[in-house]
C-alpha cells in the first residue's frame, strides 16, 4: 500500500473516528505537558505525529524503517516537526533525548519487540504509551488471522497477560492496560455503543500500555 493510500484512508468516515479513539486513549494516558519532547517511534505517513504535534508547541520527531512513508510525513507536517528513517530495535538517538515516547501499531511488525521497548524507555525520560493489535477481538477474528489480511498481514496482535509479561522486569511503574474501538465497524451503533462497551467489554480492538519511566541509577 502506498504512503498516500495509507493515510488517505484517516479520511475515511471509519478511519477519522477510529485514529480519533485511538488518539485521545494514548493522549490520555501519556498526559503530555506543555513544551514536552516527543519520539514517535514507527511513526509511518505520520497521522499520530501530526495529530501530537498540533496538540502543543512541542518538539517532535517522527522515526520509521520505511523511507517512503518517512517522505510522506515530512511532507504533510508542520516545519517545526522532523521525521527520520530508522529502526526501533535500535534508535539513533541517545538516552534520555525526549521527555516522552510513543508508538502506534509499529511494535506489532517487530520479531523482537522487547527490544523496541527497551530502546524506548531508553530515549525517553519521563512517559511513554504503546498502541497495539488486541488478539481478543472481533478485528482479529476478521483481519489476523492466518497471517493477517491487507494492512494487518504479519503483524502480531497480543493479549493483555503478554503485553504485561513484555514488561515484566523493565524500568517502568504505575503500568496502565486500557483499550478503545469495541466495535470496528466504526459505524453509527459502533460509535454509540463504545463509551459503553469499552468500560467492561475486554474484547475491543486497540489495547494500549502506558507507564512511567524509572530513571537508571549512574
Amino acid at each position: 500500500m502506498q504512503p498516500a493510500e495509507y493515510d488517505a484512508w484517516y479520511r475515511t468516515p471509519r478511519g477519522a473516528w477510529i485514529g480519533e479513539r485511538e488518539f485521545r486513549l494514548l493522549r490520555g494516558m501519556l498526559g503530555p505537558r506543555p513544551g514536552e519532547s516527543l519520539l514517535d517511534v514507527g511513526c509511518g505517513t505520520g497521522y499520530f505525529s501530526r495529530r501530537f504535534s498540533a496538540d502543543s508547541d512541542r518538539r517532535l520527531i517522527g522515526l520509521d524503517i520505511d523511507r517512503a512513508s518517512v517522505a510522506y510525513a515530512a511532507s504533510h507536517s508542520a516545519e517545526k516537526d522532523s521525521y527520520v528513517c530508522g529502526t526501533a530495535v535500535k534508535l539513533p538517538f541517545r538516552g534520555g533525548t525526549f521527555d516522552l515516547a510513543v508508538s502506534v501499531a509499529a511494535l506489532c511488525f517487530v520479531a523482537d519487540q522487547r527490544r523496541g521497548i527497551q530502546e524506548i524507555l531508553r530515549v525517553a525520560k519521563r512517559r511513554f504509551a504503546i498502541g497495539l493489535l488486541h488478539r481478543r477481538s472481533l478485528l482479529y477474528l476478521q483481519k489476523g488471522r492466518s497471517g493477517g489480511k491487507g494492512a494487518y498481514r504479519g503483524a502480531h496482535w497480543h493479549t493483555e497477560s503478554e503485553i504485561r509479561k513484555l514488561f515484566s522486569g523493565l524500568p517502568v511503574a504505575d503500568l496502565q492496560v486500557r483499550s478503545a474501538v469495541a466495535l470496528p465497524t466504526g459505524g453509527a451503533f459502533a460509535q454509540l455503543m463504545e463509551p459503553l462497551l469499552c468500560s467492561w467489554w475486554p474484547f475491543a480492538s486497540f489495547i494500549a500500555v502506558a507507564g512511567n519511566i524509572v530513571p537508571r541509577s549512574g
